[in-house]
């Protein structure tokens, strides 16, 4: 039971990865046309932030978003 506890404590909540979520896809979709390389990274980060949390939805199109705009940013 104390494992369980454990776990939980050190998970991020709904709320803040909610948040994560959406400025990641944000600042990935600015990232397109601005500062293409840092913000899709940072936009990746964030959606893997929210992956930890209970809304992992929007954190895999968060990394998604981020991925696609930091190739094209590259090319």
């Amino acid at each position: 039971m104390a494992n369980t506890n454990l776990q939980q404590e050190h998970k991020i909540n709904e709320t803040a990865g909610a948040w994560f979520g959406w400025i990641g896809i944000i600042l990935a979709v600015i990232g397109f046309w601005w500062q293409p390389i840092l913000l899709p990274i940072v936009g990746l980060v964030l959606g893997v932030l929210a992956i930890l949390s209970p809304k992992k939805t929007v954190g895999w199109i968060s990394v998604i978003v981020g991925a696609v705009a930091l190739i094209v940013g590259l090319v």
